[in-house]
């Protein structure tokens, strides 16, 4: 299949954090899943801003990093592409815009949340790749958790981490 659309490249499935998250566990989020960026969402869910290695890097700089959260660090406002446009223009955009992801949006009851994600990474796995089976994991029609699955670990991981000292 020839992936010419931002849908045929994108993952679905974004990280996201409340506000309060301490940058050093958004830190480690994004070097164990070799993420760009998380999404912040605020109290109602809605998609607020996000937290990126830019980010990270600039609140280093500042200094007093062990204090500061998501909330204090974060890029007001989501990069967003929608999904049926070309990935060229994805990528002019992202250069354009000096960004290095993307978010697809979704509306779900007047909740405006990160549904999907592309990034340079994408972008570079696409030319890199030599068949279609070097990104099967990649776009709309990629083989995913079912989403009790994906909630089951969540819950999980939730429960774990508010049981830790």
């Amino acid at each position: 299949m020839p992936r010419t659309l931002v849908r045929d490249l994108m993952t679905v499935g974004v990280q996201t954090c409340p506000p309060s998250t301490p940058i050093a566990e958004i830190a480690r989020l994004l070097l164990d899943r070799d993420l760009e960026a998380v999404v912040v969402l605020d109290r109602e869910g809605h998609a607020a801003g996000i937290v990126g290695r830019e980010e990270l890097v600039r609140a280093y700089a500042r200094g007093a990093t062990e204090a500061l959260t998501a909330e204090q660090v974060m890029h007001e406002g989501v990069p967003q592409v929608p999904p049926d446009i070309p990935l060229t223009a994805a990528a002019q955009l992202m250069a354009d815009q000096g960004v290095r992801a993307f978010f697809l949006m979704h509306n779900a009851g007047g909740i405006i949340y990160p549904a999907a994600f592309i990034t340079y990474k994408h972008l570079i796995r696409l030319l890199a790749a030599t068949s279609d089976a070097d990104l099967s994991d990649l776009g709309i029609e990629a083989a995913r958790k079912a989403p009790l699955d994906v909630f089951i670990e969540r819950r999980d991981a939730a429960r774990k981490q508010a049981r830790q000292p």
